[in-house]
């Protein structure tokens, strides 16, 4: 297949680029660093030439944090829903949308309603679609991964009240399992939530990244939610993760049911790092 993969260079995007040359498709790239500025694409017709023989469509773009030069209506929204409409113009049948988890009825942050914005616009569309939600995702070069691993080596793990907010990160490959099945999977307009098969708290998850960096469990420094807020808010310059609505997002859960992912995958999702793995996850 030629598949057009937005946002082809970022973490999820460049592990997808692998998996889809490993299999043997063409992909065309769309991102800043192969020249493609995927918020200037705000038409259906500024999309068409890059169209052209394509058999489907990955959409892997997206910010955690928004800049002068890129903002979540931007780059979440409107250059996405240009692009499925002009998939339905072009001909191209198959859209592969990664939202995330979370993105649904109960959204409040920009963030979330931006991308939810995409998802219902897509799934309006006469196109063999999947809408698919991960939670957060773990592994390799990821830039969320990097700051937990961090976190979990300190002498004393910070955590945000008793760290009990609940994740379910997934691994990457089970992430890009998913995206490479609906390539072919002959039932689409779905959605997904893409889920690890086990929900954490914060503070077990942090706990268990240490293990797996060759440390022993930690000592916990319960940080005040107030006085977290405000660390956020001063410190927002200095890293795209470090943002209010972000802290928010943490303390309201990201959480789902794994089955139906589960039934998807014919097989559970692995668990992003196990307990005692005694290695670097």
């Amino acid at each position: 297949m030629n598949v057009l993969l937005t946002g082809a260079s970022g973490f999820v995007g460049q592990h997808l680029r692998q998996a889809l040359a490993r299999a043997g498709h063409a992909v065309v790239p769309v991102s800043r660093r192969d020249g493609v500025d995927m918020t200037r694409l705000s038409t259906p017709q500024r999309w068409w030439p890059h169209l052209n023989g394509i058999d489907a469509v990955i959409n892997a773009a997206g910010i955690i944090s928004q800049t002068r030069r890129q903002s979540f209506a931007a780059l979440h929204d409107q250059a996405p829903r240009a692009l499925f409409e002009a998939c339905v113009q072009s001909g191209v049948p198959r859209v592969v949308q990664i939202s995330a988890l979370g993105a649904d009825n109960t959204a409040f942050s920009a963030y979330h309603l931006s991308k939810r914005a995409a998802d219902d616009a897509l799934r309006q569309l006469p196109l063999a679609w999947f809408v698919l939600r991960p939670s957060l995702v773990h592994g390799a070069g990821g830039v969320s991964t990097a700051l937990f691993n961090r976190l979990a080596r300190l002498p004393a793990i910070p955590v945000v009240g008793d760290g009990g907010q609940r994740i379910q990160p997934v691994h990457i490959d089970d992430l890009v399992a998913t995206v490479m099945q609906c390539l072919s999977a002959p039932q689409a307009r779905r959605t997904l939530d893409v889920v690890g098969p086990q929900a954490l708290r914060v503070v077990d998850w942090l706990q268990r990244l240490r293990v797996a960096q060759g440390l022993p469990p930690g000592r916990v420094c319960h940080l005040p939610h107030a006085l977290v807020l405000g660390l956020t808010a001063l410190c927002q310059p200095f890293s795209p993760l470090l943002r209010v609505d972000n802290l928010r997002m943490l303390q309201a859960g990201n959480v789902a049911d794994v089955a139906p992912l589960a039934a998807f995958l014919g097989d559970m999702p692995q668990a992003p790092v196990t307990p005692a793995s005694g290695g670097q996850p």
